[in-house]
């Protein structure tokens, strides 16, 4: 959802920008060719590798890059001087290139150590959370993040199993709970769980909302993309929030989705939810 995101954005006026998850640099090439030159844009992220390939694709002209959880983001733009941004952009998740590096330990795929840290420096990794958090503390785990609902089950399997030692010796043993197999891998929430607790996602993306709402200037834009129902439950609420306060008004009365051909392109786009507030004058 590329072209609804700028259209919803809005480089092409000028000011200053914050990609607070930069990543790769996808949306943050886009946003500098709509600017034009005609202001400043900041991208943030925890993960070191990305911040690296966001370096080489966008310079240094017209960018700043910095190494940022998005509760640090008020800081970040303490440090710049810089006291209001004209859009901010979240597209929330993991990336491509952390799955496919297999010792990351996101996928499903990987022999390597239970990992799963979006900034690879941070402390907690998933083999702390399975192989130390109590049977109760991992059945909450998979229940409210992973919405898992044999999050009983697997907690069990798990403490009797342990230690585990990979990504894929997990996924086997998720997959052994569940009789039939649907679209999706049955390791799925599981995963989707680990990282939300290993990451801290679901704390963060409150406080970097707070934050960057906090920072719009007047007509300012603040444009999410989520891709799970907790992440858009969030932000669908904050959004609601601010607007009943008269602090913005929200420009998608409804979540936009990709259409079947992005999905057909990018089937890791089918689940994307985008939404978007403008910060009152």
């Amino acid at each position: 959802m590329l072209r609804e995101t700028m259209d919803l954005l809005g480089p092409e006026r000028g000011g200053v920008f914050l990609d607070a998850t930069v990543g790769m640099g996808g949306h943050a090439v886009e946003a500098l060719g709509k600017m034009a030159g005609k202001g400043l844009l900041i991208g943030i992220d925890r993960d070191d590798n990305a911040l690296k390939a966001a370096r080489d694709k966008l310079g240094s002209e017209h960018v700043v890059l910095k190494k940022a959880r998005f509760s640090e983001l008020g800081g970040v733009l303490d440090g710049l001087g810089i006291a209001n941004v004209n859009g901010a952009l979240f597209d929330l998740g993991v990336s491509m290139p952390q799955l496919k590096v297999l010792e990351r330990g996101f996928s499903f795929q990987s022999e390597g150590p239970l990992d799963m840290r979006m900034d690879p420096a941070a402390e907690l990794t998933a083999a702390d959370v399975v192989n130390t958090y109590s049977e109760k503390e991992l059945e909450r785990i998979l229940r409210e993040y992973g919405e898992e609902r044999f999050s009983k089950r697997i907690a069990r399997m798990i403490v009797q199993r342990r230690p585990i030692q990979s990504a894929q010796e997990l996924a086997g043993l998720v997959s052994g709970v569940y009789r039939k197999r649907g679209k999706t891998h049955p390791a799925t929430r599981a995963f989707q769980a680990l990282r939300i607790e290993v990451n801290s996602e679901l704390a963060e993306l409150e406080a970097g909302l707070a934050a960057a709402s906090g920072r719009l200037a007047a007509g300012g834009r603040l444009v999410v993309i989520s891709y799970h129902s907790l992440e858009d439950r969030i932000v669908k609420h904050f959004f609601r929030g601010a607007q009943a306060r008269g602090e913005a008004r929200i420009l998608t009365k409804k979540p936009l989705t990709p259409g079947d051909a992005e999905v057909r392109e990018n089937p890791a786009a089918r689940s994307a939810k985008l939404r978007a507030l403008e910060r009152a004058a």
